[in-house]
């Protein structure tokens, strides 16, 4: 997927652009109807899927002390719009003078002649512009204007009734709720970090861990977790920690997350990885003796492979 950062970039490398527009944050399923929308109509014409997207996101620069916990970072979201299919990115640099692009302007933008536009997907709720006058029923009064075709993607709910929002999605991790999170997000909540050296105090206990310097903001709640982690293109199974260590009062007692990779014996300090939450296994805890510590990662170790073979079985 290439990854552009202007319309006049856009216009160099795209011709017939179908184009989906949005924040985009956590890239749950609604998102991922939207880009989808955008992705199938350029296949089956021969055209150019492009995601436009912002960075950082809006609150950041219109309400910072509102500005919600993202879900992911920039990168994390580039990765997870990759996953989908679509062809290219347009990054987006919002700050306040771009904040203050009327919304009619902001569509001309968009639907320069020189790519070509054929289409806009849109979630209903998407809003846009300077005062946030912008929304799907201006781009479909703009459409006959400049040539293109508006699609108005409708929220989405699950089988319960929520809305699937990026809002719930972020509650239900921070509520520990993963397994709602998930429904959500069409797959486990995740996390991308740079891995960093730490204490080795797993490795001193015989379970090595990765210690995650974590890009996004929001963390389900401290405990145990049978995870996924991905490392470039490899898959590998593990048991994840979020909290303070408690066991070790003499340690730096700040908030980490840590995860022990099943079968894994390299040096990736420096590297990128992610960590899928599949299920919580236990709170964080202090344990009376390093030994007792020991034996409940061992039994942690034993449970989270049954839950990922458990899965596997599934698929």
């Amino acid at each position: 997927m290439q990854v552009i950062r202007s319309f006049d970039e856009l216009a160099r490398v795209a011709h017939g652009v179908y184009m989906a527009i949005g924040v985009f944050d956590g890239v749950h399923v609604g998102h991922q109807r939207v880009i989808g929308q955008a992705r199938e109509d350029a296949r089956a014409a021969g055209g150019t899927s492009v995601a436009l997207t912002f960075d950082p996101h809006p609150m950041r620069v219109l309400q910072p002390e509102k500005a919600p916990l993202l879900l992911t970072s920039t990168e994390h979201k580039l990765r997870l719009i990759e996953q989908l299919g679509a062809d290219a990115c347009l990054l987006m640099r919002f700050d306040k003078p771009f904040s203050e692009t009327p919304a009619g302007r902001f569509i001309e933008m968009v639907a320069d002649k020189r790519n070509q536009l054929r289409e806009i997907c849109v979630g209903t709720r998407f809003r846009f512009g300077h005062n946030r006058a912008g929304d799907v029923r201006l781009i479909e009064k703009l459409a006959a204007t400049y040539g293109f075709i508006v699609k108005e993607i409708k929220s989405v709910h699950t089988s319960t009734g929520e809305m699937i929002s990026s809002t719930a999605v972020r509650q239900h991790v921070l509520h520990g709720q993963i397994d709602r999170a998930a429904v959500m997000l069409g797959r486990p909540f995740s996390i991308l970090g740079t891995v960093e050296e730490g204490d080795r105090v797993g490795r001193e206990l015989g379970y090595p861990t990765a210690n995650l310097n974590p890009h996004n903001e929001i963390m389900p709640p401290d405990g145990v977790y049978a995870g996924r982690v991905l490392i470039a293109r490899e898959q590998f199974g593990g048991v994840a920690n979020i909290g303070v260590r408690p066991t070790f009062a003499n340690r730096d007692r700040k908030r980490v997350l840590e995860i022990h990779i099943f079968n894994f014996d390299r040096k990736i300090y420096g590297q990128d990885l992610e960590v899928l939450f599949l299920q919580k296994l236990r709170d964080e805890r202090k344990f009376d003796s390093v030994d007792a510590l020991r034996a409940q990662i061992a039994a942690d170790e034993q449970t989270a492979r049954e839950i990922i073979k458990s899965i596997d079985r599934g698929l």
